[in-house]
């Protein structure tokens, strides 16, 4: 279990939990080049862990539950998106401009899904408003990568030139990721906390999170699996977005799980924002880094009015490095960082089996908000937390060897190499009814005694909610 240990010395917890953790191994799930299944893997025992410890802590157990990953359920959860379907209706994921294209001298990848950011590529290619993808792949057919980067994100948008890992490791961005933590931790402030009521120990199912108020600013995707993993562990989430911007509906249906949904504008609701603040456990931000300062969202000023809180963040390629206030998808963190072109082949790039940067990711950022939890019921100290896609894809392409990829015919077995009989995808999807219709979705793969199975409630209308605690 050595990745889990990895990712468990991250998000600074004590070794001697580790042996709480028993893994069920699939070999053949998310099968890749790269160490896939074990960053997966280890992104949510390491969450499960962080949620039985502090359902422990909250209960006055002597013991940490027993916490079991099983590499069936997780490969259905990253695979979230994917596996939803609205009415039996499967979700749209990429847009048409979301994709790769060949250039005079390599590939580039776009991402087009919001309108916005449609717009201003097309902008940025001078192309008009209902430009055809052909016109789009003729144009660029004849344009450098770096080029179209740089042209792109000049305009807001979105696109990324297809490095090779050496390529990659040449950047600066590449040298500032790396010397990062892959859970960068700090201590913000000390004040009383708003204190959480003990749980009843013979509670069922156990709700480690159960009390906590999290205020979510996220989109796509990582920080959103971030917070509906809280909300599962019986947390108040609330996610808030711009009036203007609703997020993309299928999105919203898959990740929203257990949480209330409200619209409001930070700037204007500035005195709604500090009254939800004043009773917030944990702040959630998922835009690109310093996009949220001025509305006096970042740590550092959080930490001034609110020094017990725990705030989260989570970017694609961190908050430091010449692309630090970039703004990114996994999607495009994967052609950057080497892991299209080794997942690919000569004749074009590839892919990771799943978005594992998002969902690994968010899982770690979960736990780290678990562990803030834990310690601060020791020192009432709030806790800041920092993720970056770029990082966790660091950790995947540099943190394990390259491997052949598992093959299909090895045997599943758990810690203890008894073999592990086949289960049907099926087996780790849920359906649901609810006011945006029937969900089928994917259960969440975070597993300990007593832990719940599914979430409380399914999601809500976008912007339906009000923005007010419960």
């Amino acid at each position: 279990m050595t990745d889990i240990a990895c990712a468990w010395t991250a998000l600074g917890g004590d070794p001697a939990l580790l042996s709480r953790v028993t893994a069920v191994e699939r070999p053949g799930t998310l099968p890749a080049r790269l160490p896939v299944r074990h960053l997966a893997r280890a992104c949510v025992g390491a969450c499960a862990l962080a949620a039985a410890e502090l359902g422990a802590r909250r209960t006055g157990r002597a013991e940490v539950p027993g916490v079991r990953v099983d590499d069936g359920a997780v490969a259905a959860a990253f695979h979230s998106e994917r596996l939803l379907r609205v009415d039996g209706r499967a979700p749209v994921s990429f847009a048409p401009l979301s994709r790769f294209w060949r250039t005079a001298d390599g590939w580039v990848r776009t991402h087009a899904n919001y309108p916005h950011h449609r717009a201003r590529l097309l902008d940025a290619l001078g192309l008009p408003a209902d430009a055809a993808p052909e016109t789009v792949a003729a144009l660029l057919a004849g344009r450098t990568a770096l080029g179209t980067e740089e042209a792109v994100y000049a305009a807001g948008g979105l696109a990324v030139a297809l490095r090779t890992p050496d390529q990659w490791r040449a950047t600066g961005q590449a040298a500032e990721v790396g010397a990062r933590p892959l859970v960068e931790r700090a201590v913000l402030g000390t004040a009383p906390a708003r204190p959480l009521p003990p749980l009843d120990p013979a509670a069922a199912p156990l709700l480690p999170a159960a009390g906590v108020r999290v205020l979510d600013l996220t989109r796509v995707l990582a920080g959103p699996v971030a917070t509906r993993t809280l909300a599962l562990l019986g947390a108040d989430v609330l996610r808030l977005d711009p009036p203007w911007s609703p997020e993309l509906p299928d999105q919203h249906a898959d990740t929203d799980f257990g949480k209330r949904s409200a619209a409001l504008d930070l700037a204007a609701d500035r005195d709604t924002v500090e009254e939800l603040l004043a009773g917030a456990d944990v702040v959630v931000t998922g835009y690109r880094p310093g996009a949220l300062d001025r509305f006096g969202l970042s740590p550092e000023a959080l930490a001034e009015r609110h020094p017990a809180l725990v705030v989260a963040q989570v970017s694609a390629w961190g908050a430091y490095g010449p692309w630090g206030g970039r703004r990114g998808f996994d999607s495009l963190v994967q052609v950057a960082t080497g892991i299209a072109a080794t997942e690919g082949s000569a004749a074009e790039p590839g892919a990771l089996p799943a978005q594992a940067l998002d969902h690994g990711t968010g899982y770690l950022l979960a736990a780290a908000v678990l562990r803030a939890l834990t310690e601060r019921s020791y020192d009432g100290a709030g806790r800041s937390v920092r993720l970056a896609l770029a990082r966790t894809a660091h950790w995947l392409t540099d943190g394990a060897p390259y491997g052949a990829g598992p093959g299909a015919d090895e045997t599943p077995e758990t810690d203890d190499g008894a073999p592990v009989a086949p289960v049907p995808p099926d087996a780790w999807l849920a359906e649901t009814g609810g006011p945006l219709g029937r969900l089928r979705h994917a259960l969440s793969p975070v597993n300990f005694a007593g832990g719940p199975a599914d979430w409380a409630r399914p999601p809500t209308p976008w912007g339906s909610d009000r923005a007010v605690w419960e």
